[in-house]
């Protein structure tokens, strides 16, 4: 199955930013994200906003430049995570200011599957990090650097092996309902489903939630599986 579309059915993705500045803003994100910015070097980092019990808010793409760390977004959960920033943001020299509609990490849907990475689909279901694969915690979460939101669950986790019961998973098949239909077959109620798709030569591909035991599976009729890392 060809996995790529004619040039003009490619599906863009939309990002705004988070800037902070001020004489404490590392200080502040280093309580706040998931990842380890203290030597945020010119590349930048993927890492995440979390709930208090671990749950993913979403995924940022950070970099630093002359003082300002930006967090590039999912346009959809900006305003959130703006929001989630500055509920804590009590007396400290850190600003936040919003920018809309900016280049980032990818420029398209298909982009991204390519790389095999969660998008606001999958992030809007606010799982936790284990959820997303073990490669994604690995680009996203630091176990050593102290303490942030969330980390006590995530860690706790991570030590006891990442017996998540959901999964993101990668598709490729033939007839879409197949897929939303097997990714409903097994497991109790909860939130499976497709969460990203796009259309290619000879059917579909994206990604989906699904109960673990999915995994199990490699191919049912005509759709092909494949876990997140």
């Amino acid at each position: 199955m060809s996995s790529t579309p004619a040039q003009s059915e490619r599906s863009p993705e939309f990002w705004s930013a988070i800037i902070a500045r001020g004489d404490e803003a590392l200080t502040y994100l280093q309580g706040q994200l998931s990842q380890d910015i203290d030597g945020l070097g010119d590349d930048g980092l993927w890492t995440l906003v979390l709930a208090p019990d671990s749950a993913v808010v979403a995924a940022a793409y950070v970099t630093r430049a002359a003082g300002e760390f930006t967090l590039v977004v999912s346009k959809e959960f900006a305003p959130e995570v703006l929001a989630r920033l500055k509920k804590f943001l009590l007396r400290t020299k850190c600003s936040l200011e919003l920018v809309d509609d900016v280049a980032g990490p990818y420029a398209t849907i298909e982009e991204r599957l390519d790389a095999r990475w969660p998008g606001a689909g999958e992030l809007g279901a606010h799982l936790t990090p284990h959820c997303y694969g073990q490669s994604f915690v690995n680009a996203t979460v630091s176990f050593t650097k102290g303490c942030f939101t969330g980390q006590e669950l995530v860690g706790r986790l991570d030590a006891r092996g990442a017996s998540v019961p959901w999964r993101v998973v990668y598709f490729e098949a033939d007839d879409p309902a197949a897929v939303g239909a097997l990714l409903r077959s097994r497991g109790p109620a909860g939130p499976q489903g497709i969460t990203s798709l796009v259309r290619v030569e000879h059917g579909v591909r994206g990604m989906g939630i699904a109960h673990r035991t999915i995994l199990q599976l490699d191919e049912v009729d005509g759709v092909r599986l494949s876990a997140l890392g």
